[in-house]
């Protein structure tokens, strides 16, 4: 893909000279506090685009944290950010201190931090390594998971393919905006989920970078028809790094 020279802000990074991008990220609105500062680490902007907007189940999330508080799981997985913040300050903390808590990224991990849960951070940004992670002890352990109301059965399977009791709460849903993504000025629009890419209702990408977060997110871009210049590991900083790394070869 060639980088139009208007679109060109050079910045000095370090000892690394670059190309600074006007990147639009997929978000839900309430999950993008921090990502114009990781941005500018890597010297570039953000801009949160939200093709998708969250709406709580107040109802299962109080029957999440009664089970929880009432010490039916061995083991809590929070597999997003959205759900630790609504969550996280509900949780009995003595119950949490015998419940293994495992966040599935560092953010989703600080946001329990904060709140005073003490949790384990997964070492990927997949749920797919969430059985692996545990290994043996899962066998026999009831596993507690609220979450977007978005299957994951490879994850259900995995947990009981192990000897393991999956409980899933579908806490939350994602809807569609139906909106058009303001891509106007913007050098890059990276999409953070799979389903952000299935749901955005996308204007012309001439002349933008599509970039993926991962390779699951990168897959479903493919079948969509959108090949993605970058991929991530997963992480908003793993992509940054990546992108930076596309940039210096052009």
């Amino acid at each position: 893909m060639i980088i139009s020279r208007t679109n060109r802000r050079y910045f000095l990074s370090g000892k690394d000279n670059g190309i600074s991008m006007q990147i639009a990220i997929t978000r839900l609105a309430e999950k993008g506090t921090k990502d114009q500062a990781l941005c500018e680490k890597y010297g570039h902007s953000a801009r949160i685009v939200s093709p998708l907007q969250a709406e709580l189940n107040a109802s299962l999330v109080q029957t999440f944290v009664l089970a929880a508080n009432d010490g039916e799981f061995d083991a809590i997985f929070f597999t997003s950010a959205y759900p630790a913040k609504h969550i996280g300050l509900l949780l009995n903390r003595e119950i949490t201190k015998r419940c293994r808590v495992i966040a599935i990224g560092p953010q989703t991990a600080k946001i329990l931090h904060e709140q005073g849960v003490a949790a384990e951070t997964l070492p990927t940004f997949y749920s797919r390594d969430f059985v692996p992670y545990l290994g043996n002890w899962i066998e026999g352990k009831r596993i507690g998971i609220p979450r977007a109301d978005v299957p994951n059965p490879e994850l259900i399977r995995a947990i009981e393919d192990a000897g393991g009791l999956a409980f899933e709460y579908r806490c939350y849903g994602l809807v569609p905006t139906g909106e058009f993504l303001d891509l106007e000025g913007v050098d890059v629009v990276l999409f953070t989920s799979a389903n952000s890419f299935s749901q955005a209702r996308l204007p012309d990408l001439t002349r933008i970078i599509p970039a993926a977060i991962g390779e699951i997110t990168a897959e479903r871009m493919k079948e969509g028809g959108v090949t993605p210049i970058v991929v991530g590991d997963g992480s908003l900083e793993g992509t940054l790094i990546a992108l930076n790394g596309y940039l210096k070869k052009q």
